[in-house]
């Protein structure tokens, strides 16, 4: 992801003993906290499929470090899984709905950016067993080591043998295509594209987004077709792009979007989602099939349980996260 995971180490204890309601009790001597999916019959039916109101949420509570050290909130969790599909219904507080992500504005005679990113959530699961994942959440993948300078701080694994599954819900780059970014973990190094050492890797397939940028990046190189209507108010998808001509002509106050949304496709585009965010507070349908026959992606087994963490980034594209303790996902009958 564009920021680092950054956790707690240890929440307050009141924090940490916070009630979770409708969740299954703690894994045995794991200091995790369990989240039960339940079992339903057929798919539920978009956010508001009477289906999730059969089951109580878990109230996940998320905590900042760092500048956000003071912040602490609760992230509701519904998990419901048919015999092909798991979904994830969840619902956190976030009084703005964050999509700059840097848009360009022009002010008469010069573009300059907007202030101002967007909002996130990410799950990352075990895909292979990370060391003292299952007790330190995402700490162990963050901080390498903890004494580690924050400028040096990496998403990564120690070794190639641990491997995560990460699922990137971007409200800017990905909710215009109805999904959450499918990534994996392993250890540091440049990927193609990189301007850092991470040992984030994107999934097979197309995604992601272009930076809508001239060479010197002064100003935007493009803007929506001519006479169409974006498929998505606000955002300009990438396919919906064309070059800026020469004789453009803008007024003082035009904005165009620098983060062009690329269609997802393959192992990519695996983990469906739909959003929507009112009365102060974002709701998210993460959805995905138990089982892709990707390799780079867990493969959920009801008869097992699942090591995961929750990080929630407002307004950001840095490292100014909420993050869980330890979580584990157990399948209910």
């Amino acid at each position: 992801m564009d920021g680092k995971w950054l956790t707690v180490c240890g929440l307050l204890a009141a924090l940490a003993a916070a009630a979770l309601v409708g969740a299954a009790p703690p894994a045995k001597d794991s200091g995790q906290l369990a989240v039960t999916a339940h079992s339903v019959p057929k798919a539920p039916q978009g956010l508001e499929d009477p289906v999730w109101k059969r089951f109580p949420a878990a109230a996940i509570p998320v905590a900042g470090r760092l500048e956000l050290a003071d912040v602490r909130e609760i992230v509701e969790t519904r998990v419901l899984y048919t015999p092909e599909e798991i979904f994830f219904l969840l619902s956190w507080p976030d009084p703005t709905r964050s999509v700059v992500k840097q848009t360009w504005r022009y002010d008469g005679e010069k573009w300059t950016h907007l202030p101002g990113d967007e909002d996130r959530l990410a799950l990352l699961f075990e895909i292979e067993r990370i060391h003292e994942f299952s007790s330190r959440s995402c700490a162990v993948v963050c901080h390498s080591p903890p004494d580690t300078p924050r400028s040096q701080w990496k998403l990564a694994t120690r070794t190639p043998a641990e491997r995560g599954d990460l699922w990137h819900w971007k409200a800017a780059r990905s909710a215009p295509y109805g999904c959450a970014d499918d990534g994996w973990l392993t250890v540091a190094g440049n990927p193609t594209g990189s301007y850092r050492e991470t040992g984030r890797r994107y999934d097979t397939g197309a995604g992601g987004d272009v930076r809508n940028e001239t060479a010197d990046g002064s100003r935007p190189r493009y803007m929506l077709r001519p006479g169409r209507s974006p498929a998505v108010p606000g955002v300009l998808l990438y396919e919906e792009a064309v070059e800026i001509p020469a004789d453009a002509v803008f007024r003082p106050g035009d904005e165009i979007p620098y983060r062009l949304p690329l269609r997802p496709g393959g192992s990519r585009y695996d983990v469906k989602a739909e959003s929507r965010h009112a009365d102060g507070r974002w709701k998210l349908l993460l959805r995905r099939k138990l089982v892709t026959g990707h390799e780079d992606d867990v493969v959920f087994d009801p008869r097992r349980r699942y090591s995961f963490a929750i990080a929630v980034f407002d307004d950001s594209g840095a490292d100014h996260s909420k993050t869980t303790r330890s979580l584990v996902l157990v399948f209910g009958r």
